[in-house]
């Protein structure tokens, strides 16, 4: 891909995986970038690397008063906020008979809670401008469930349904999700069932790397006015998630 993308670019869980892979893509092309995460240092490193161009911010998106103040903070920097990729995610799976509510509560706020609030920090700012771009990184399970991944699909499910609603509201706003199958990152590391965590291990012995999610986040972003690219699912290829 070729081009400058003139935009300033928010974007979560960028301290690894296709976060940090997105921001070196998008940073590449030219776009100025605000990262957060909750790991600060990494973010910081990241940043420095990048050059004059990239802020960062520890970020709690499950908190809307913090996701606020990345905003804000974004604006400060920059002037102004034109896309939003929420990328933070979460995924410790395990069978529902596990009953482990803590885990399902921790899904449902960083992976459901955490897009809204990123969606509520810049809903007024694009629609007072008229313009603005948000990009929701869901996975294949938005589209499939599958055994021991009953609340994460829900999740992401909900993500592509959030999504679709935000476009059908928005005429002018543009909806993108971003639905990977297997990639290598860290997802998946807070795994508390042994069993499951050799199991994903088995499913990435054929998975993308983050820079493919990334560079189809880049084509989404970098579209001319008008053209909304609604839906990209990307897959390793022959394989079933």
């Amino acid at each position: 891909m070729t081009g400058t993308i003139d935009k300033v670019v928010l974007i979560t869980g960028a301290s690894s995986g296709i976060g940090e892979a997105t921001a070196r893509e998008l940073a590449s092309a030219g776009a100025k970038l605000f990262i957060g995460a909750r790991r600060g240092e990494r973010l910081k490193a990241l940043a420095e690397e990048l050059g004059g161009n990239v802020g960062w911010r520890e970020l709690d998106v499950t908190d809307g008063a913090d996701f606020d103040a990345f905003v804000e903070a974004a604006e400060a920097r920059f002037g102004r906020v034109d896309v939003l990729v929420n990328n933070a995610g979460v995924m410790p799976l395990s069978p529902l008979k596990a009953l482990k509510r803590d885990e399902w509560k921790k899904m449902i706020d960083v992976n459901v809670h955490g897009v809204l609030n990123g969606i509520a920090a810049v809903l007024p700012r694009f629609v007072g401008r008229g313009s603005g771009h948000v990009v929701n990184v869901a996975s294949v399970a938005a589209h499939m469930v599958m055994p021991t991944a009953a609340v994460y699909c829900a999740t992401k499910h909900a993500v592509r349904a959030i999504t679709e609603g935000l476009r059908q509201e928005h005429d002018e706003i543009r909806s993108t999700l971003i639905s990977p199958g297997v990639v290598a990152t860290e997802l998946g590391h807070d795994i508390t069932d042994p069993e499951l965590a050799a199991a994903l291990q088995g499913w990435r012995k054929k998975s993308l790397t983050p820079d493919a999610i990334a560079r189809a986040i880049r084509f989404a972003v970098e579209q001319p006015d008008g053209v909304d690219i609604n839906e990209v699912i990307v897959r390793p290829v022959a394989a079933d998630m």
